[in-house]
């Protein structure tokens, strides 16, 4: 990602020199992208590193981790990863939204607390989302600004979001609405986690993508909590649930399928940026029904909301402990 063409000249795996087939050309222009053949004697399971000397000397390092056949998208695999995706996003955001009936049976300040409750979920969630995209960001071609985009792209998905939900401003917050673009946010973020199951699968990683299968699969139950707290008012039909359950644990499969075949860091920082920006206006219209809820009541804020925000984060936080340890 340099300003001037590098031109390839030599190859050397684990600080041996090997010969190697580079299409299409070996000299690169700024930002243009090639393919390197190496006939190596791989042998599964171990780490290699391997170095790329241009005409000028520089070298460019990448490891491998775990040598490991690239998965391939044949039938099989296409669905079990799939299976791994619903696994990991719509099973766990189902059971969440199974505590539907019981938050129902919440008085006033039960259901205020449940509402500030989700409004300290998603506050957690978009810490973790941009300091995820950041993260993934690194590995962008420095041309491409990867640490620069990640808050552009939350802005400018924040704003558009915004602006779509204000057009009549006049018109009553619609509590299924909100549950409807909050799932859409979770679920661009359960996309991020699907990408990094893939990607862990891909490199040979298995034990570590079993964790973050598991972990994953603890810390999204809170998330289904948290799509049900805005409908708690009103009696949506079943295929709703259904509808967020998917809306909000489907891009798991996707992310998965991505991960897994096709990993790209600038798109996963993109998509990272773009669910963080979404979830942040959904908190400004959960807000909204809080403070609807208690001027209805005559209340101010008080413990209550400021318990159910603590009691959010603290508790996004214990489950994502499990998936870091």
């Amino acid at each position: 990602d340099g300003p001037q063409p590098v031109t390839i000249a030599q190859v050397l795996v684990d600080d041996a020199y090997w010969s190697f087939q580079i299409a299409p050309d070996p000299t690169l222009d700024r930002l243009q992208a090639a393919t390197i053949t190496i006939p190596y004697p791989w042998v599964t399971g171990e780490a290699h590193v391997i170095s790329l000397i241009s005409t000028t000397g520089a070298t460019f390092e990448a490891e491998v981790p775990v040598a490991v056949q690239s998965p391939v998208p044949d039938r099989g695999t296409v669905l079990r990863f799939a299976a791994i995706g619903f696994y990991v996003g719509v099973v766990p955001v189902a059971l969440g939204l199974l505590w539907y009936p019981f938050l129902r049976d919440l008085g006033r300040r039960g259901l205020r607390f449940a509402l500030a409750l989700t409004i300290g979920l998603l506050l957690f969630l978009i810490v973790d989302m941009v300091g995820e995209a950041q993260e993934v960001a690194e590995a962008v071609p420095g041309a491409l600004s990867g640490p620069l985009l990640v808050p552009l792209v939350a802005l400018l998905s924040f704003l558009f979001l915004l602006a779509v939900s204000n057009r009549n401003p006049n018109a009553p917050q619609r509590g299924l609405g909100v549950a409807y673009r909050m799932a859409l946010g979770i679920g661009l973020h359960n996309l991020g986690e699907g990408l990094a199951i893939g990607a862990a699968i891909a490199l040979g990683e298995i034990a570590l993508g079993v964790f973050l299968i598991a972990g994953f699969t603890l810390h999204n139950v809170t998330e289904g909590v948290g799509i049900a707290a805005p409908i708690l008012r009103t009696r949506p039909a079943l295929r709703h649930f259904a509808g967020l359950a998917l809306l909000a644990g489907a891009p798991a499969i996707l992310g998965v399928w991505i991960g897994g075949f096709v990993y790209s860091p600038l798109w996963a920082t993109v998509f990272l940026a773009i669910g963080a920006g979404a979830i942040a206006q959904v908190v400004v219209e959960v807000a909204r029904l809080l403070a609807g809820s208690e001027r209805r009541q005559g209340l101010a804020s008080d413990w209550v909301t400021l318990g159910g925000i603590t009691a959010g984060i603290a508790l996004m936080y214990s489950t994502s402990l499990v998936i870091a340890a």
